[in-house]
């Protein structure tokens, strides 16, 4: 009868939904599952945030002000602190962060915190799902037991998933709605509840046979992508020893039409998902006695190309400048493409390595408006003819549709172009990757 209840509550829409951690995962589901006409609390430790919500401000880019204030006014969606409300709700949506504790280990106390808390609340019947990214059996090992403590059971008197998130910060081609959804319940009656759920709200959804094959899937794309972006870094440093251009080689490579796909080199990899998550597949297979040599190394390889960048710099000034005497303008430091988002960016790394160095390190990004690496606040300046002047040298680090490139190559004694902005053309200031 309970699951009954559950999937009719769902199918009219009157199931009431709690979405706890309301950050790039979180808010974006609690807003579209609330526009699609549920009644959702979004619940967050985080007072500065719900303040924010609570004055109809968004502080996701992803996320427009005017859709969270359309469905804080229609009564739709409350964003607040308290988490005595998930004794009212019927789907409790888990989307907290997973950071790492160390450099090859997973740091799970937000969703320890989370189920702990879930717990004291949960009334009968309810499905919860966990969206954080995690290593393959958290759902199974971590979040069930601590949920049946007192005698509940699992598909019988409550309900649970693995449904991992598929955000990509900055992709106006797929917000959250648009990206296909992977589901894996505890049990096969779970998975159903979830399947159904997410198809109010996302085009399609694909149901696997339990939550710990979700858990792998996603830590199976996420590696996919440390693994080749690791790769072609490595094959960018094996160029240049040889004196071979590989951006030219990977322009070559991609007339193939089958069995390849291209990827680039850079300062390494950001955000949250591609630096820490495949270290959580490679910690969860240590204890199974497997050593993942491929999520390692790629891993170490990327977090190195800071650190190669300094000594392309350096080596690209002399013999005029030495890199202690020289100053530098890096331009964009948030960790991609048109997105206000410093997460783990390889562009913090690189200026605290070239401020530790001696040079003196300016920045500019049209969507960071203020910058504080190690307690020091960095300059922040325009993309102008006389300011580009000054440095001597300007360090692409992320590329930006704002910015007028074609004027920093004019402008700029010397272009180091990490992002390759210049395509197939080659000039004497510019130097590539």
């Amino acid at each position: 009868m309970k699951r009954e209840n559950l999937k009719k509550q769902i199918q009219n829409k009157t199931a009431k939904l709690a979405v706890i951690g309301l950050g790039y995962v979180g808010l974006p589901l609690a807003v579209n599952f609330a526009k699609a006409g549920f009644s959702v609390w979004g619940l967050d430790k985080d007072e500065d945030r719900v303040i924010q919500l609570q004055q109809r401000r968004s502080y996701i880019l992803d996320m427009p002000a005017k859709e969270v204030a359309e469905v804080i006014d229609q009564a739709r969606f409350s964003p607040g602190m308290d988490f005595a409300v998930l004794a009212q709700v019927d789907v409790i949506i888990v989307c907290v962060p997973t950071p790492l504790k160390r450099k090859y280990t997973p740091d799970i106390s937000y969703i320890v915190d989370a189920v702990k808390t879930i717990r004291r609340y949960i009334r009968p019947g309810t499905l919860v799902v966990l969206e954080s990214t995690t290593y393959p059996g958290t759902t199974d090992e971590l979040f069930r037991p601590e949920l049946e403590r007192g005698g509940r059971k699992a598909g019988t008197d409550f309900y649970l998933a693995f449904s991992p998130e598929r955000i990509d910060p900055g992709n106006k081609n797929y917000d959250v709605t648009r990206i296909p959804k992977l589901v894996g319940g505890v049990t096969a009656e779970c998975g159903e509840l979830t399947k159904l759920l997410y198809e109010k709200i996302i085009v399609a959804v694909h149901l696997v046979s339990s939550a710990k094959a979700a858990e792998m899937t996603k830590l199976l794309e996420n590696s996919f992508r440390i693994i080749n972006i690791g790769w072609i870094n490595e094959v960018a440093r094996m160029c240049h020893k040889m004196g071979v251009d590989v951006w030219e080689v990977i322009a070559a490579a991609k007339t193939k039409p089958f069995g390849f796909m291209p990827f680039y080199p850079g300062l390494g990899v950001g955000g949250h998902c591609i630096p820490d998550d495949p270290l959580y597949l490679y910690w969860k297979a240590k204890k199974y006695g497997f050593h993942s040599k491929y999520i390692k190394l790629s891993a170490d390889t990327n977090a190195d190309m800071p650190a190669y960048a300094v000594e392309r710099i350096t080596e690209i000034l002399k013999p005029d400048t030495f890199l202690q005497e020289a100053s530098l303008l890096v331009l964009g430091v948030a960790y991609k493409k048109d997105v206000k988002d410093l997460r783990r960016s390889p562009s913090l790394v690189l200026i605290e390595l070239l401020q530790k160095a001696g040079a003196r390190v300016d920045y500019s990004d049209p969507l960071i408006p203020y910058l504080k690496i190690n307690g020091i606040d960095l300059l922040r300046v325009e993309v102008t003819p006389a300011n580009l002047r000054k440095y001597d040298c300007v360090v692409i680090a992320t590329d930006h549709s704002q910015v007028d490139y074609a004027a920093v190559r004019k402008h700029s004694r010397l272009v180091f172009d990490v992002k390759n902005v210049y395509g197939d053309k080659m000039y004497k200031n510019v130097v590539r990757l």
